[in-house]
């Protein structure tokens, strides 16, 4: 019968970025053999796509003047929680512009 085929260069950095980013430990047994290590990948693959950095929601500055611009000609106060969330003042701003 044949060794265990060693993991790629790849593989290995993909896995070491998997667990840093998950905390979850990354056995040397599993980093020995190239099917144990995809089986790991596929298995905790998906606490670094959760712990990901996404993009912010929050509202552009631009955004940010155009509404307050409308809530003055409008006399209006923009609520606290448009300013959280650029979908939220963007259906703000629709719904108050002239």
């Amino acid at each position: 019968m044949l060794p265990p085929l060693r993991p790629t260069e790849r593989q290995l950095a993909y896995a070491r970025r998997i667990s840093a980013s998950s905390g979850v430990t990354l056995p040397g047994t599993v980093q020995a053999d190239r099917r144990r290590l995809s089986r790991w990948i596929d298995a905790n693959a998906a606490a670094l796509r959760r712990n990901a950095v996404k993009p912010s929601d929050h509202p552009s500055s631009r955004q940010v003047a155009f509404a307050e611009r409308i809530a003055r000609g409008r006399q209006r106060d923009i609520p606290d929680e448009c300013y959280q969330s650029a979908a939220l003042l963007g259906s703000w701003i629709d719904s108050n512009k002239w």
